[in-house]
């Protein structure tokens, strides 16, 4: 988290000059120069990281020049909108990708399994908002289906977080920019579930169970299946966060009103306390997301504890 603070902040004067948004051209250099050091933007480098650093231990990632609101509390109100496309996304690729790469690796030569590889070939090629663009024309545009923009009626959960999975518009919002964003990662799950399964029937503790006479679908799903998820989590891990940062581009197609949407605004006023808050929230949850993996591994590999060290 430190290095991410430190290159998020070392960045921000590459940006531009967040005095040209904020006060526009009619202002005279002389009270250009007078704001600069109000801020502290004339301030050397080290000293300016100083401040913030010493500040955002405490939770103050700065004052967002545009919304004259803490950065931090800006994009916490945005961080809900982001999550339900994540959470959608992950869930899509749950459901697909462990079905679908099963099967691909029982049944390697039938005409299914070379449709769901040409599919993921296909997935990875073509870049997500493509993907999205095209899901708008087809089931927004052409056949009415689904609604091409926004998050929709919104309940509330949990105090001021609110939620469209609750009811049925927000729902039928939800579908295309869930799709779209799991369209970039289905494809390499079902790769990887495919290929790790495939690894795992060749093993001789499959072999055994076959001989023993076991289900096939015990075999498959609980046998192999299991043995296959490390990878499966550590990829997960890493993608889940790397979700995050796509929603830039799923968020702006859809104008969806999340982190990612918030993230660009940012940038085009040059509103750089929110945009090193938003880098290192970002870098949080990539954080917080591998160290969760770390945490699953000893559930569903009980080794992976006796190799840490427990007696």
């Amino acid at each position: 988290m430190f290095v991410i603070s430190l290159i998020s902040f070392s960045i921000q004067d590459n940006l531009g000059d967040p005095l040209r948004e904020m006060v526009g051209q009619s202002v005279s250099e002389a009270e250009r120069e007078r704001l600069r050091d109000e801020l502290g933007l004339n301030d050397p480098f080290l000293t300016q990281y100083g401040r913030f650093i010493t500040k955002a231990v405490q939770g103050d990632l700065g004052q967002s020049y545009f919304f004259k609101e803490p950065a931090l509390d800006v994009i916490m109100a945005k961080l809900p909108a982001t999550l339900e496309l994540v959470f959608g996304a992950t869930l899509l690729i749950i459901v697909i990708s462990i079905p679908a790469g099963v099967y691909a690796a029982i049944r390697p030569n039938s005409v299914l399994t070379k449709v769901i590889l040409g599919f993921s070939i296909l997935g990875i090629s073509v870049p997500v908002f493509l993907t999205a663009i095209f899901c708008i024309y087809l089931f927004s545009i052409e056949l009415g289906w689904l609604p091409s923009y926004g998050r929709g009626d919104l309940v509330p959960v949990f105090g001021a977080w609110e939620s469209g999975y609750l009811t049925k518009d927000g729902l039928l919002h939800l579908v295309l920019p869930c799709i779209s964003l799991a369209s970039i990662m289905l494809p390499l799950f079902i790769r990887l579930v495919r290929s790790e399964m495939v690894e795992a029937l060749s093993t001789e503790y499959v072999r055994f169970a076959k001989a023993k006479g076991l289900k096939k679908v015990r075999i498959y799903f609980l046998h192999a299946l299991k043995n296959t998820m490390l990878p499966v989590i550590t990829v997960g891990g890493v993608q889940i966060g790397t979700m995050v940062a796509y929603t830039i581009l799923t968020e702006t197609v859809f104008q969806w009103p999340g982190m990612g949407f918030l993230f660009l605004e940012a940038v085009n006023r040059v509103d750089t306390p929110l945009i090193v808050a938003y880098l290192i929230v970002v870098g949080a949850i990539f954080v917080i997301v591998n160290t969760l993996v770390d945490l699953i591994y000893g559930l569903i590999n009980p080794t992976v504890r006796l190799a840490g060290g427990e007696k």
